[in-house]
């Protein structure tokens, strides 16, 4: 059984190694200092949090360029085309960069149709927008989900130069063991939280995807109102 000055002993063993681990002697522990603790693991951890952040950046900008809509847009087509300027109509839609307005370009080009036909070529239109809406969202499902493990990952690691360390030394002694901790709880934390991130950036686009898809669900219902109304 231990005894109190053994235990204050081990303490501070534990207090030195934090020490240890402190490179530039400024008396605290650095992130990259700490980065640099949980070894090779942290490097693909690393590449997954910058892949999303990249992704989330671009896709953020191109899903609010393209939920970015004129209120007045279907007022000026619905005029267009109940005077029966279709001319007008489609050369102001094609002349609205967002998948709105391509989408009820689609719906002019078909005017003379059956209705179904114009909402089934319109409806097309609407799935490939919607794929350009979730290009290369994938990434930050996969990273939500990859990150935790490479975590578990270096936590392995980190149990491996443990035991290895504690084998080498022949004894259990706390300098012994204390930099297979840290890598151990510095890779899964680090794994943790960038796939935690990951998953509430994913969710976060998918929630601005949907709320700009129903801005076009909303456009085609319009248009195809507006083709049944008498024309002037």
């Amino acid at each position: 059984m231990f005894d109190l000055l053994q235990i204050i002993d081990s303490v501070q063993q534990l207090a030195n190694n934090a020490v240890d681990a402190d490179k530039n002697k400024d008396g605290a522990i650095s992130i990259f200092e700490l980065v640099f603790m949980g070894g090779w693991i942290m490097v693909p951890l690393g590449l997954m949090l910058l892949f999303a952040i990249y992704v989330f950046i671009e896709r953020y900008i191109a899903i609010k360029h393209a939920s970015r809509i004129d209120q007045n847009f279907m007022n000026i087509i619905r005029d267009h085309i109940v005077n029966g300027n279709i001319a007008a109509a489609r050369s102001f839609a094609r002349n609205t960069n967002n998948p709105v307005a391509r989408i009820i370009d689609k719906g002019i080009q078909r005017i003379g149709k059956p209705i179904d036909a114009i909402e089934r070529s319109m409806d097309n239109v609407g799935q490939l927008e919607m794929y350009k809406l979730e290009k290369n969202l994938g990434v930050l499902s996969v990273v939500s989900k990859a990150a935790p493990i490479f975590g578990f990952v270096g936590t392995l690691i980190g149990l491996m130069q443990l035991f290895s360390n504690i084998h080498d030394a022949k004894e259990v002694q706390i300098e012994v063991i204390s930099q297979g901790i840290y890598t151990k709880l510095i890779t899964s934390i680090t794994g943790l939280v960038i796939g935690l991130l990951a998953y509430l950036a994913y969710n976060f686009l998918n929630t601005q995807i949907d709320k700009t898809a129903n801005k076009m669900e909303l456009a085609s219902s319009d248009f195809l109102d507006v083709l049944q109304e008498p024309t002037r």
